[in-house]
């Protein structure tokens, strides 16, 4: 009987030890998503597939996409695209998060790598490698053939740190995502007022608090600088410093409660107490309303994304300019080794029960991504740089970009600037919670910069905490 019972101990301990072990491993796929995606032996087959895709284009974007689509297919007749815009992209990602629970999610979407690494909590999202890496010949409706994933040379076409963000995932580099539209920062500036008063574009951040303090002299009553978004001045400052921000290590993804990080809080604390510098959040709205402003309290210098350019054009009276808007890289630790936020929406596939559907969808995701003629149009439509070095030999973009001014196409401008700077870009890691840390360090920011508190280290030591322990209790 002793013994009948010590092996049903030694059983049940066995048994809690597999389950653990399984649990465990459980947590890690749940992490690293889907593991592979078996391409048919035969690619596409021609079959007829309908390929529904979620996105939050206007009305001007959807008539670029309407006019590339029967481009598409007269290459694949039998692929039927149904593209529907969600809103915005929080509208494409609670939508979705609402279908993939009953397994009803589209073949594609068009969204940022936060929302792609939420998605990829239910093990839906397809890994791209398989398709990217494809050697299976497919000949479409014309009589082309062609490989069906990327050749060397489209893979090369890809602006790098753009290609780049899809591996951004987990730690084996599993390509996710492919880039679609993207967009940057830029520092904008009064180029008129700086002429006026002999200033200099600043490099580097020493080189802006002395320009905000000169032009605090010059006008006591502007705010110099203007930073559209905290969260991504945060990011940027970790990028450039070098120093800790977020990780994919699951067992410590919030890692930006540092000594350095909590440094540069206290400096630009200091700048906004001087009256150098202010936020969307603490303006109450996009900075561009002081850059643009006619009378009143003003601005000289905002940083913001490249994607609304068009929203730092000067104003005019009885049709002239008041100035002349200038842009440029904005300020870096080290000009030598620049890096700059890259931002924009990328294109994901979901798993379905037909594995046509998915090669279908890959080929109009390869084609919306590769194809020249539809990167162009869609970027001079959406401001938006496009996500393949080519297009700039188009000669209709090529002309649209020769007409970049500081008046009346800061778009193009914008465009420009952001290729010029694309060995520079960097992405952060996405994971199912990186949204949150973007959130907290914006709000810590944001905080931190109106705290007046004596003991500002006690302050920051509290806001970086509070900050941390918020992104673990809601990435739960």
């Amino acid at each position: 009987m002793k013994k009948i019972l010590s092996l049903l101990l030694v059983a049940t301990m066995l048994l809690s030890m597999f389950s653990l072990v399984s649990c465990d491993q459980g947590n890690k796929n749940s992490a690293a998503g889907m593991a592979s995606f078996d391409v048919p032996e035969v690619g596409y087959d021609g079959s007829a597939v309908t390929i529904v895709f979620y996105h939050s284009m206007g009305a001007k974007l959807r008539g670029v996409l309407d006019t590339y689509i029967p481009e598409f297919n007269k290459l694949y007749p039998n692929i039927t695209i149904e593209h529907s815009s969600m809103g915005d992209y929080d509208g494409v990602r609670d939508q979705i998060k609402t279908q993939l629970t009953a397994g009803e999610q589209p073949n594609i979407a068009y969204s940022y790598p936060d929302n792609v690494a939420l998605y990829n909590v239910a093990k839906k999202v397809i890994p791209l490698d398989n398709l990217i890496n494809s050697t299976i010949e497919v000949t479409d409706a014309e009589g082309n053939t062609s490989v069906l994933g990327l050749t060397d040379a489209q893979k090369a076409d890809f602006i790098p740190g753009y290609y780049a963000e899809g591996a951004a995932f987990d730690e084996l580099g599993t390509m996710y995502t492919l880039p679609m539209s993207k967009s940057t920062e830029a520092l904008y500036y009064n180029k008129t007022f700086f002429a006026e008063n002999n200033l200099s574009v600043p490099t580097t951040w020493e080189e802006m608090e002395a320009v905000c303090k000169r032009i605090k002299e010059i006008d006591p009553d502007c705010v110099p600088l203007g930073y559209d978004s905290e969260a991504n001045w945060f990011i940027t400052m970790c990028e450039q410093y070098g120093s800790d921000y977020t990780s994919l290590d699951e067992n410590s993804h919030f890692n930006f409660d540092n000594e350095t990080n909590r440094g540069f809080v206290k400096m630009f604390r200091e700048w906004h107490q001087k009256g150098y510098v202010t936020t969307e959040a603490i303006y109450g709205s996009y900075t561009s309303g002081l850059f643009t402003a006619t009378e009143g309290q003003k601005c000289y210098m905002v940083i913001g994304s490249t994607g609304g350019a068009s929203y730092q054009t000067p104003p005019t009276v009885d049709g002239q300019s008041l100035f002349e808007t200038g842009m440029a890289t904005p300020p870096q630790v080290n000009p030598a080794a620049p890096k700059v936020i890259s931002q924009g929406p990328s294109l994901c596939l979901f798993d379905s029960e037909n594995p046509q559907e998915v090669v279908a969808s890959w080929l109009f995701m390869k084609f919306l991504t590769t194809n020249v003629a539809f990167q162009a149009e869609f970027s001079m439509a959406s401001g938006y740089a496009p996500v393949i070095k080519s297009v700039q030999e188009n000669e209709t973009y090529k002309g649209w970009l020769d007409k970049a001014n500081g008046y009346n196409n800061l778009t193009a401008l914008s465009v420009q600037l952001a290729l010029s700077q694309s060995d520079a870009y960097f992405v952060s890691p996405a994971f199912n919670g990186s949204s949150v840390a973007r959130d907290q360090v914006g709000i810590l920011m944001q905080d931190a910069l109106v705290n007046t508190e004596a003991d500002v280290d006690a302050m920051l030591a509290r806001l970086f905490k509070k900050a941390v322990d918020e992104c673990e209790y809601q990435a739960g």
